[in-house]
């Protein structure tokens, strides 16, 4: 006679710290073995946890008509981990009595839509979505992000979840865990909601060109998508648009990522698709991070649209449409850019903090006091607009780069990406632009037992210092994060990471010169900090 299922915890269950996978607003962890020196953290357990307490909070928060159980979407980028984890969540939502509709391979933006979507056929809108992603991070990681029709979850309800995650955790039972796989299969529904969401990017495109069938007819435009989910652009918006995607790349879904890394930042990245145009003689390239909330582009002629040229650009075309409005953005963006931003365009340019969700919390908080903003962006290329629910979503702000094209040629404008090149035209780009990491050694005696913030924040305030008793360097009259200063033709910011013991130094200037010079001003400030390795900066000088 079998043995009766256990209804004491899980004895095998793995101690886990449920708070080091917060990573921001977001939860990330090591979801693949094989990387020495990784072990697994997101486990099938703590995985159904994180779902089952993340259901519970949003019962909680949405206050729910008990005859109608709460809907809760789940989609996936390419990465290998992802059917285990999709798994493992929908038993975590069901187990908690929610309904789970499945999307498959879907991308992060896609799946905050889904909360807003009205439309039954599709089981939608859902009350929250839950994104299996680690970004552009490698194989083996993976993580969730969350939404409700409100947006993406702040950190403060990432720690509720995980706190929440490891009290379930705790509480798992073999019978327990028995019963949510059972209902999981009983309750799972799948939607191709990919189909939605791309239908509304191509209606977007279409309605800016005057109703057009195929206002892209004619351009060659070619899209990489670093095998990660966003292979979709090419045959589900751009065909249909009417544009030629011949020489597009990487749009198989291939979670080694076998090609570059998916990310927009990435050098070797932005060659592959700078390289993809000109082989192609395309009018413009499109590239797409892993789960597509960053994109950039490039021009015809091989020209970079990413970190402050993608600003540029994006801030050139929603200033045609609200001029005078507020454009923020992250603290390592040029002081080139500002210029460019408000004498040639016209706009006021709020440069906030380092992190999406920051820049994009504080442009919906200066609307709120009456300050008028339309677009909130990172220089990793995350962009967030305004008239789009303030969703970082690469797919839609490349949607407004296609407008640009189709507008342009609806208007009988020709010369291809030309069009999006003489938008940024005037503005002032560094002849060189460096990020050095400084560690700080936290087991270093001068720490004196102190955590690491405080002894960066003691580097911060000597260089604040420093700066104001030095006549070659103007201290920003306004600054959110770090410590920032022009002089030399350039400008330097010294900041804490958000999460790790590490002062990351950006210097940008006309010239190499001037940048050591910089360098040099900062590394005679700090040399008293012996837990702080400069040797990054040591060597950037010496260079």
């Amino acid at each position: 006679m079998a043995a009766a299922p256990s209804t004491t915890a899980v004895p095998y269950l793995e101690k886990v710290d449920f708070m080091k996978l917060q990573n921001g607003s977001d939860i990330r962890g090591v979801a693949v073995a094989g990387v020495e020196g990784e072990p697994v953290t997101l486990t099938e357990p703590v995985t159904e946890a994180i779902a089952a307490a993340f259901s519970a909070w949003l019962l909680e928060m949405k206050r729910a008509d008990a005859s109608k159980p709460l809907r809760v979407s789940v989609g996936h980028d390419s990465r290998i981990s992802a059917q285990v984890l999709q798994d493992a969540v929908s038993q975590g939502i069901a187990g908690a009595g929610l309904d789970v509709v499945q999307y498959g391979l879907a991308s992060t933006p896609a799946m905050f839509n889904s909360t807003l979507t009205e439309d039954e056929a599709f089981l939608c809108p859902v009350d929250g979505a839950i994104m299996i992603t680690a970004s552009h991070l490698p194989y083996n990681r993976n993580g969730f992000k969350f939404f409700t029709n409100a947006g993406g979850l702040g950190k403060a309800d990432i720690k509720i979840i995980l706190e929440r995650a490891a009290d379930i955790y705790k509480s798992f039972t073999d019978q327990g865990l028995m019963k949510s796989k059972r209902k999981a299969s009983e309750s799972i529904k799948r939607v191709d909601y990919m189909t939605v969401y791309t239908s509304d990017l191509v209606k977007a495109v279409r309605k800016a060109a005057e109703n057009i069938e195929k206002p892209l007819e004619g351009f060659h435009i070619v899209v990489d998508a670093g095998n990660g989910a966003g292979g979709f652009f090419a045959e589900k918006v751009l065909q249909p648009l009417g544009a030629i995607t011949s020489g597009s790349q990487f749009l198989e879904p291939d979670g080694m990522f076998p090609n570059h890394i998916p990310n927009p930042e990435d050098k070797t990245a932005m060659k592959a698709i700078t390289q993809a145009v000109l082989e192609n003689k395309a009018d413009l390239g499109i590239i797409f991070d892993t789960d597509v909330d960053r994109s950039a582009a490039v021009d015809s002629i091989g020209r970079e649209f990413n970190r402050n040229r993608l600003i540029a650009l994006m801030s050139a075309i929603v200033l045609e449409e609200h001029p005078g409005t507020t454009i923020v953005t992250d603290s390592v963006t040029s002081d080139g850019l500002t210029t460019f931003i408000e004498k040639k365009l016209g706009g006021k340019h709020h440069r906030f903090k380092r992190g999406y969700k920051n820049v994009i919390d504080e442009a919906v908080r200066l609307n709120s006091v009456g300050e008028e903003s339309h677009l909130a962006i990172e220089t990793s290329g995350h962009g967030a607009l305004r008239e789009n629910h303030w969703l970082d979503d690469g797919a839609y702000l490349m949607v407004k780069v296609l407008n640009k094209l189709a507008s342009a040629r609806a208007s009988g404008i020709a010369g291809g990406s030309k069009v999006l090149t003489d938008l940024v035209e005037g503005l002032q780009e560094p002849g060189v632009a460096v990020e050095l990491r400084l560690k700080i050694d936290q087991n270093h005696p001068d720490l004196k037992g102190g955590s690491f913030r405080e002894y960066g924040e003691a580097v911060l305030q000597l260089l604040e210092n420093h700066i104001e008793s030095d006549p070659k360097l103007q201290k920003a009259p306004v600054n959110y994060e770090g410590v920032r200063a022009s002089g030399f033709g350039g400008w330097f910011l010294l900041r804490l990471s958000l999460h790790d013991p590490v002062l990351p130094l950006n210097i940008e200037a006309t010239n190499h010169e001037d940048a050591v010079k910089l360098g040099l001003a900062v590394s005679s400030a700090v040399k008293e900090f012996h837990a702080l390795d400069t040797s990054a900066l040591d060597k950037f000088i010496q260079t």
